[in-house]
């Protein structure tokens, strides 16, 4: 069981919990932005191979105009609308559960939530979020869309890591608690 694969939330938030503004706009992760920091994420991104997102979230990366980043990747968009598959993802609107307990079942690397909040609250509501790598961004929004969405599930997690970074940015990573 030790070598199971992990799913892992990876994602920034304003200090006050806001991952957009109320139009969805994320240029304010911006101000974080330094020549030869990338906050971990390239050395956590060679550990995963499977990718979850939502179809807002999806749509946006598409909007930025670069290559799909998550090329080489299994990629599911997490859709109520959208069905199939398209060169990048496959679009899914099934059992989340099934589907991860059947990915973990699986020999591979690591599971990454990519975003934004309705699927983060899909996989919190069943708690399938296994590690929380949450990056704080000195910036107080006011408004916008939360991180996490109020639900009656609680969860507790455990700190294993913290790294304060140059720009303000604070990167906390907890795991979930048995």
């Amino acid at each position: 069981m030790e070598n199971q694969r992990k799913v892992v939330l990876y994602i920034a938030q304003s200090l006050d919990g806001y991952i957009a503004r109320e139009n969805n706009d994320i240029s304010w992760l911006s101000m974080v932005e330094h020549d030869n920091e990338d906050y971990g994420y390239d050395a956590f991104i060679k550990n995963v191979d499977t990718v979850f997102m939502g179809r807002k979230t999806y749509e946006k990366v598409l909007s930025f105009g670069i290559e799909f980043p998550h090329k080489g990747r299994m990629c599911y968009v997490l859709s109520k609308t959208l069905e199939g598959a398209d060169e990048n993802v496959q679009f899914f609107s099934g059992n989340i559960e099934d589907l991860i307990t059947k990915l973990k079942a699986q020999k591979g690397k690591g599971i990454f939530i990519d975003g934004g909040s309705e699927v983060v609250s899909a996989f919190r509501e069943k708690d399938l979020i296994d590690e929380y790598v949450i990056s704080i961004i000195p910036i107080l929004l006011g408004k916008g869309i939360r991180l996490f969405k109020e639900t009656d599930t609680e969860s507790r997690l455990k700190l294993v890591e913290s790294k304060v970074f140059n720009s303000g940015l604070v990167q906390l990573k907890y795991v979930r608690q048995e």
